[in-house]
């Protein structure tokens, strides 16, 4: 297989909607989820870096769209994206008045950003038909662009036993499971990141 490795991964800022965002010159990879899915898990691992994504005790603490600049290196060449992790949904106990403004404000950017090229949507393998995570996909389908693609990553499946790991592979057969045990399932995560992005390596 092609060599593709990720080599470098940096906090770039934290922003509160579209607006105050990072010009968007650059292609984006955006990771979205239910609170306590295990978002900053994910990336601290895919980027190797144990506290690079802050992850909280307190389900839904991460109110901010969070940049990092993200270098891949394949064949001695070197590749520049963006990942964004999004605050996530469900769960957080914020005020009324901040809920409402933080949804208009992911709304707007998940809408009209125009540098995401790949939404990977978290869910937990073991409530695999949770309602709000049905109805996000069923919400992104409606406005994805030809140039984006969307991709659902399982976390959890450790506490899967073999048959429900057959099972969630046979309802949901273009997904990719994590297991931070093995931690397998990362490799082909990165992979369809470039390939969303930069084009075939195979």
């Amino acid at each position: 297989m092609t060599s593709l490795r990720l080599i470098n991964s940096d906090f770039i800022k934290s922003a509160q909607s579209i607006n105050d965002s990072l010009d968007d010159t650059m292609s984006e990879v955006v990771f979205l989820g239910r609170s306590n899915v295990g978002k900053s898990s994910t990336i601290n691992t895919l980027t190797a870096r144990k506290n690079l994504a802050k992850s909280s005790s307190t389900p839904g603490k991460t109110q901010l769209i969070n940049f990092f600049a993200v270098k891949y290196r394949l064949d001695e060449e070197d590749y520049d994206i963006r990942y964004v992790d999004l605050p996530g949904f469900g769960y957080a106990k914020v005020s009324k008045t901040l809920k409402e403004v933080w949804q208009k404000n992911l709304v707007e950017f998940i809408q009209k950003r125009v540098s995401i090229r790949l939404f990977i949507h978290l869910r937990d393998a073991r409530h695999p038909h949770a309602q709000i995570d049905d109805d996000v996909e069923k919400y992104i389908s409606e406005f994805i662009r030809a140039d984006q693609q969307y991709l659902t990553v399982f976390t959890k499946i450790d506490k899967l036993n073999q048959k429900e790991r057959s099972k969630l592979k046979k309802e949901f057969p273009n997904s990719i499971t994590l297991s931070n045990l093995k931690k397998s399932g990362f490799e082909r995560i990165h992979q369809k990141i470039f390939e969303t992005i930069f084009g075939d390596i195979s």
